[in-house]
C-alpha cells in the first residue's frame, strides 16, 4: 500500500506519533517541553524517525534532514543541561521547534507524492501545490518562532540582565 516497504512502514509508524505530540505540546505549553512525559515520548518517536530515514531515504536530501533533525534534537535535549540559565530556554525552543518542522516538511512531501494511492496529488517535486505547502511550512515555522520567543520573554524566563 503506497508503495511503502516494511522498514518504510517502521519509520513512517515509527515517527507519526510525534506529530500528535509536538502538536499538544504548542497547544499547552507553547513550545516542545523536553523534562516532560510528552517531552520524553516525542524524543523516542524522534529518534525512531530520524534514526530510520537513512534506511529508507530515496532523494539526497532526506539524509541531511535526517543528519539535521538527529543533530537539532540532541542539541534541544542536551541544551538545558549546560549552565546557559536563560539562554538555554531559546537555544532549547528554536532546536526543538526546528525539528518539528523538520518532521512536517518530509511528512507534508510524502503525503502529497502518495495519496491517494495510485494517483497521488503530486507526481513532481517542483510542483505549485508541493511547493506551496512547502512554503506554507516555512511561514508557520518562522511565525511560530517568533510567537515563542515573545512568549518566552514576556513570562520572564529569558531576560536581558
Amino acid at each position: 500500500m503506497f508503495g511503502i516497504s516494511p522498514i518504510g512502514w517502521v519509520h513512517t509508524l515509527g515517527s507519526l506519533p510525534a506529530i500528535p505530540l509536538a502538536v499538544y505540546m504548542f497547544a499547552r505549553y507553547g513550545r516542545i517541553v523536553p523534562r516532560s512525559a510528552p517531552g520524553v515520548a516525542y524524543f523516542a518517536f524522534m529518534l525512531v524517525g530520524a534514526g530510520t530515514v537513512f534506511l529508507v531515504a530515496r532523494e539526497p536530501v532526506s539524509y541531511v534532514i535526517g543528519a539535521a533533525t538527529l543533530a537539532l534534537l540532541i542539541a534541544g535535549y542536551g541544551v538545558g543541561r549546560l549552565p546557559l540559565h536563560r539562554l538555554g530556554h531559546y537555544l532549547e525552543t528554536i532546536f526543538l521547534s526546528l525539528t518539528a518542522f523538520l518532521l512536517m516538511l518530509p511528512t507534508v512531501t510524502e503525503i502529497l507524492r502518495r495519496v491517494p494511492d495510485g494517483h497521488p496529488f503530486v507526481t513532481d517535486l517542483g510542483s505549485p501545490l508541493l511547493i506551496g505547502a512547502q512554503a506554507g511550512l516555512l511561514a508557520t515555522l518562522l511565525l511560530g518562532l517568533t510567537a515563542q520567543m515573545l512568549h518566552l520573554r514576556r513570562q520572564g524566563i529569558v531576560r536581558a540582565e
